[in-house]
C-alpha cells in the first residue's frame, strides 16, 4: 500500500499551477469501493449546447473527448487518475469581451485540453456496512492556455465529505465539501466555493437508471469572470456491471452551465494481477 501513495503524494505536490473550472467536479464513482475488481477504468464523450466560456465571453457548442479515467483500490483507499484529453468549442454568441488574458478568437473557434484531475479517496466504514462514508480531497490539473478562454490557467483544490447508502434496488449518494480555486485576478487570488454531487439511483439486474445533481456554489455575492455557481442535473442510464454503457441526458441549471447535453460512454473493471 505505501508504494501506491508515494507517486500519488509525489504528483499532488510537485504539480504545476494549473487549473480550470468549465465544468463542473465530476461526481465520485462508488462502485469502486464495492466490487470485487481493484480497477475501474471509463471513457465518455460530452456534447453540450449552450455552454458559456466566461473568460472567452462567448457561448456556444461545446464538445469533448472526455472524460477518461482510471480508478485504484487499495485496501481502503481509491486513488482517482482523470481528465478531458480534447475540447472543441464553436462560438455562437458574445454577452462580454475576453478577460482574463483570453484573446478574440476569428473564426470562431477554440480548441484546448484539460481539465485534469488526481484524487484520494479513504472510506471511513467498514466493508460490511450498507452505507459508506469516505473523504474525497485531490487537485485539478488542466493544460489550458489563458489565450484560448475556456478554461482559468490556475490551481484549484477540493475537499469532500460524501455517502451512498444502498438498501436494493435503490441507492442513495450525496457528496459536498469545499474547493479553493484561483482565479485570474491579481487582486483576488482565489474563490472559495461549496461543491456537491448528489442524487438516486435504481437497478433491476444489469440496468441502472439515475438522476444526479452536480455543481458548485461560490461564497461571495458577486462572482469573478472565470468563477461563477455552476450547476446541472443528469438523468443516466447504465447497462452492465465488471463492463459497461452509459448514457445521460445533461440540462443545466445555473448561467453558466449548458442549456442541454449529452454525456456517452463506457467502463470496465478489472485487477491489475
Amino acid at each position: 500500500m505505501h508504494v501506491i501513495w508515494v507517486p500519488a503524494v509525489a504528483l499532488l505536490l510537485c504539480a504545476p499551477p494549473l487549473c480550470a473550472q468549465l465544468r463542473p467536479l465530476e461526481p465520485f464513482d462508488w462502485g469502486t469501493f464495492t466490487t470485487a475488481q481493484k480497477m475501474h477504468a471509463h471513457a465518455r464523450i460530452g456534447m453540450y449546447h449552450d455552454q458559456r466560456a466566461s473568460l472567452a465571453g462567448t457561448a456556444g457548442s461545446l464538445v469533448e473527448l472526455g472524460e477518461l479515467g482510471l480508478y485504484l483500490r487499495v485496501g481502503t483507499v481509491v486513488l482517482e487518475f482523470a481528465g478531458t484529453p480534447q475540447r472543441w468549442y464553436d462560438e455562437e454568441t458574445a454577452f462580454a469581451a475576453p478577460t482574463g488574458g483570453a484573446l478574440s478568437d476569428a473564426d470562431g473557434k477554440r480548441h484546448d485540453s484539460g481539465d485534469y484531475r488526481v484524487a484520494t479517496a479513504v472510506r471511513l466504514t467498514s466493508a460490511q456496512s450498507p452505507t459508506i462514508l469516505a473523504l474525497r480531497f485531490g487537485t485539478r490539473l488542466p493544460t489550458t492556455d489563458n489565450k484560448v478562454g475556456l478554461d482559468r490557467d490556475q490551481i484549484d483544490f477540493f475537499a469532500l465529505l460524501g455517502m451512498q447508502h444502498k438498501r436494493e434496488p435503490f441507492s442513495v449518494s450525496l457528496e459536498i465539501g469545499l474547493g479553493i480555486n484561483g482565479t485570474r485576478i491579481d487582486t483576488y487570488e482565489q474563490s472559495d466555493v461549496v461543491q456537491y454531487a448528489g442524487g438516486l439511483a435504481w437497478r433491476r439486474a444489469s440496468v441502472q437508471t439515475s438522476l444526479m445533481f452536480v455543481g458548485q456554489e461560490d461564497l461571495k455575492q458577486r462572482p469573478i469572470r472565470g468563477n461563477e455557481d455552476l450547476g446541472e442535473a443528469r438523468l443516466g442510464l447504465r447497462i452492465g456491471q465488471r463492463r459497461w454503457l452509459e448514457a445521460a441526458f445533461v440540462r443545466g441549471y445555473r448561467n453558466f452551465s449548458p442549456e442541454a447535453g449529452f454525456l456517452i460512454g463506457g467502463g470496465y473493471a478489472f485487477d491489475w494481477r
